[in-house]
């Protein structure tokens, strides 16, 4: 926010960006400052790809550079933002929560930490019968493969090659050794990986029946979105309990209505021993995230309820932005325009695609998650940029480059997604014409 003079002139004795708490005199200023006192990989990675992005005002599907440029929002940072930014029912519910309740002691019992563990068991595939709370994503990833250990009695955790479900201490040893071997968490002994969509090597490592659980997202969001052979998921299962492995569906980027049910994995009718949720639950205003488990799966709460202790995780202020949003998710209405959404951007994108097919070679959808394929092994880079520059913020994805994440709010209005469908497709058109010049040598 600028600050001006009595007379409405910019004032030159005062900082041009006024937070109150902190100021600023420019965006030049913050991005150096982010990479002394920040992440200065991070930050400079941004720099270097054309996305300078510092992000200012944000509203519904809308966030603002410091620049004032406008970007409509479909990365929703992985869906934390599927019901927009700043949600004023969410708002609301928070402020008048500020009146009564604060963080909260995670000790005690809790008002509004029991309400939510009774919505979210109401809402859930059938099973699921207790609440385990964390602060964030990858802890709740954390508690859900330590759960899975308490309850086998068995140490090794089955994920996907490519997969993320976290950079926390376990979490970090599912995921791709890109991240892992970076703090030396890298333990394949432990972490064994297998092809996704391979019922083979699915088997091969469960057939010791030294597994405690098999871990997957409904959707691997990171490596693009890939989907789920038919079938696959419900083998999955079938095969753990062959084998007495549980079964932990992360459903952190999938849940929530992003499919166009409540939970992903319920549209294969599969019911998890263990399943995560985090990101969207928050509503974006509050950090929470949520393990729930089975009764199997939940004696250690009884065994010894100190087994895993979280001071932020179930903040009752988090639970208050979770309640409301889970409601949201909820509605009849929203699964309505969920699936509106995911018809009319989808029929959209198969006509963007059908213009440039040698270029725009695939589209990953399953309602509202969209995976854009490009013929480019750093397709999805090119894409992000010229997004950029026209007004749409998505990102590529980080374990393959060729496929963009593309993830429409799932309370986008009609007008704003037929406005999103045009500024994409003037980017592809121009990504296109960036990556023939690079494949000729740039003349």
């Amino acid at each position: 926010m600028k600050r001006q003079t009595g007379d409405g002139a910019p004032s030159s004795s005062v900082p041009e960006f006024d937070y109150g708490l902190f100021s600023f005199a420019s965006k030049d200023e913050v991005l150096e400052k982010a990479k002394e006192y920040w992440n200065p990989g991070k930050t400079q990675f941004w720099i270097d790809s054309g996305v300078p992005l510092v992000i200012d005002r944000r509203e519904e599907y809308f966030i603002y550079d410091m620049s004032g440029k406008r970007l409509i929002d479909v990365h929703l940072n992985g869906g934390t933002y599927n019901l927009g930014h700043r949600n004023p029912e969410v708002v609301q519910a928070i402020t008048m929560a500020m009146q009564h309740f604060d963080i909260g002691n995670h000790h005690f019992p809790a008002l509004a930490r029991t309400a939510l563990a009774e919505a979210l068991i109401a809402s859930a595939p059938g099973g699921l019968t207790k609440v385990i709370y964390g602060s964030g994503g990858g802890e709740a990833i954390d508690i859900a493969l330590k759960t899975a250990r308490h309850t086998t009695q068995k140490r090794k955790i089955v994920s996907i090659i490519k997969a993320y479900h976290g950079h926390t201490g376990l979490a970090v040893g599912t995921g791709d050794d890109r991240f892992s071997k970076l703090f030396l968490s890298d333990q394949p002994e432990d972490f064994p990986h297998v092809p996704f969509n391979d019922l083979t090597a699915m088997e091969d490592a469960l057939r010791g029946r030294d597994v405690a659980a098999v871990i997957m997202e409904t959707i691997p969001a990171t490596f693009g979105f890939p989907l789920p052979d038919p079938g696959y998921l419900r083998a999955v299962k079938a095969l753990c309990e062959k084998y007495d492995a549980l079964y932990i569906a992360d459903e952190v980027q999938t849940g929530l209505m992003r499919t166009g049910e409540l939970w992903g994995i319920t549209k294969d009718g599969i019911e998890p021993d263990i399943m995560v949720t985090g990101k969207g639950i928050s509503g974006g205003l509050y950090p929470i995230a949520c393990v729930l488990v089975n009764e199997r799966s939940a004696r250690w709460l009884s065994e010894d309820g100190f087994g895993h202790i979280s001071t932020f995780g179930g903040a009752e202020l988090g639970c208050i932005a979770a309640l409301k949003s889970l409601e949201i998710c909820s509605r009849a209405e929203t699964r309505s325009m969920v699936h509106y959404i995911a018809d009319f951007i989808g029929r959209g994108l198969r006509e963007i695609k059908a213009t440039y097919p040698d270029w725009f070679i695939g589209i990953r959808q399953n309602g509202v998650i969209f995976g854009l394929e490009f013929n480019d092994p750093q397709g999805a880079k090119y894409v992000m940029k010229h997004l950029y520059e026209n007004g749409v913020w998505a990102i590529f994805s980080t374990l393959d480059p060729r496929v963009l994440q593309f993830k429409p709010g799932i309370l986008m209005k009609p007008e704003l997604a037929e406005e999103l469908l045009d500024r994409t497709e003037v980017a592809i058109g121009k990504a296109y014409q960036d990556a023939l010049k690079a494949n000729r040598g740039g003349r």
